[in-house]
């Protein structure tokens, strides 16, 4: 009896071996061929990379990548970058510029690439040379699968730590001197409710110190709003004799405001009707009473 009959009257069949496909591996940065020569490769010391075909220029995760871009090769042919964005097709979530500044006068330069990467949402990373380019990469992938608790900022729950950030919100006041208010006032409390003199009084702590530490804690924590403040409607030509259906629009007369004063406007603006028709029952008892 041979061995494959035995194993088909006891029931057990082998698995056959399958070649599995070839993997680039999470730990490797993918390469286009299109960057051979360039300096970039040879400063990629603390992370392998391995040519591949790709869309982008490097692949540093399985929705990243990065296209490469020289602000002198930009200045002479300005349209390259927007093939490139174009050719990825969108299929990364995460699209990197990472663009080597080495040009002087770069300034133009960079504003249109700014504008470009807000229209086309892509990240613009600067680097002044190809080893920072290098490094950009490679910090990159080594954070691919790391998770957002090693850049969150690490709280402790120690009464003692959350105390000492508190009273250190201000720059001009260290660890030191929040161990010496609270020994000087005893509580947290007392010391935001102390007066100015008060405070003049601890060791250590000068006018610059204590002037920061009060206006800190004694200024509101709501912002005031620009109702309470005040809007100048004749300025903002809101308020005039026309009829509403002739009224300024207001994406001409709102441009260049703060958007908090422009929420205010706004409103003020849905509630002209009323105005309008109050100053004008106003006037008309200015009249009779004339």
């Amino acid at each position: 009896m041979t061995e494959t009959s035995a194993q088909t009257e006891s029931g057990v069949v082998q698995p056959k071996p399958q070649a599995l496909p070839r993997r680039t591996g999470p730990s490797s940065i993918v390469v286009s061929t299109r960057q051979k020569g360039n300096p970039i490769l040879t400063n990629i010391k603390n992370m392998p990379w391995e040519y591949g075909d790709i869309l982008a220029d490097y692949q540093i995760g399985q929705t990243a990548c990065a296209l490469f871009l020289s602000l002198k090769y930009h200045r002479l042919h300005p349209e390259y970058i927007y093939g490139r964005i174009k050719g990825l097709q969108g299929k990364y979530n995460l699209r990197i510029i990472l663009t080597l500044v080495d040009i002087d006068n770069h300034e133009a330069s960079l504003k249109e690439l700014s504008k470009t990467s807000v229209i086309n949402n892509v990240t613009v990373i600067l680097c002044w040379s190809a080893a920072e380019g290098a490094r950009y990469l490679e910090l990159f992938k080594s954070s691919e699968n790391a998770s957002s608790a090693s850049i969150r900022q690490h709280q402790s729950d120690l009464y003692a730590d959350r105390m000492v950030d508190f009273v250190t919100t201000p720059r001009a006041i260290n660890k030191t001197d929040a161990v010496s208010l609270v020994s000087q006032f005893g509580t947290i409390r007392t010391a935001v409710n102390a007066r100015h003199e008060d405070v003049a009084t601890i060791a250590g702590w000068g006018e610059k110190k204590v002037q920061q530490w009060c206006q800190s804690v004694q200024e509101p924590f709501r912002v005031v709003r620009a109702g309470k403040r005040g809007i100048d409607l004749e300025r903002l030509n809101l308020v005039s004799t026309q009829p509403i259906s002739r009224q300024p629009t207001l994406s001409r007369d709102l441009c260049g405001l703060r958007p908090r004063v422009l929420r205010e406007v706004v409103r003020t603006f849905h509630l002209m009707p009323a105005i309008l028709s109050l100053s004008q029952t106003s006037a008309q008892a200015d009249k009779r009473d004339i």
